[in-house]
């Protein structure tokens, strides 16, 4: 996988993904996230993550319910995380082959242009 900048990602529609494949390597993830600002490795490198300070709960909410419809539409689902009503996260991989494709950098990229309302 060769990286692309944001612009190019978010040209891109999600690819189903039933395994079968490699997941990327870390050089190759580390490559990536140089295009895509605030996201980071977890889990080993298996994963891709953000972390927002919203202004409050509902904000929070709002945010989480515009990346449902960006990933509903795409076909690609992140895992959304709250806690302490402001911090929120989003966390990638691509479970069917237990790492990180092209879609979760695709997902990533269309994350980033959500408004946020921020603290």
């Amino acid at each position: 996988m060769q990286p692309q900048t944001a612009d190019q990602l978010t040209a891109k529609k999600c690819l189903p993904c039933e395994g079968g494949v490699e997941p990327c390597s870390l050089a190759e993830a580390k490559l990536q996230l140089g295009e895509l600002q605030g996201w980071y490795l977890t889990h080993e490198g298996q994963r891709i993550r953000k972390d927002w300070r919203v202004k409050n709960f509902m904000a929070g909410i709002d945010f989480f319910n515009q990346c449902a419809e960006v990933a509903e539409a795409d076909g690609h689902h992140p895992d959304l995380h709250i806690e302490g009503y402001r911090n929120v996260s989003v966390e990638l991989w691509t479970h069917a082959i237990g790492g990180l494709s092209e879609n979760d950098f695709i997902l990533a990229a269309k994350i980033d242009q959500l408004p946020i309302a921020l603290a």
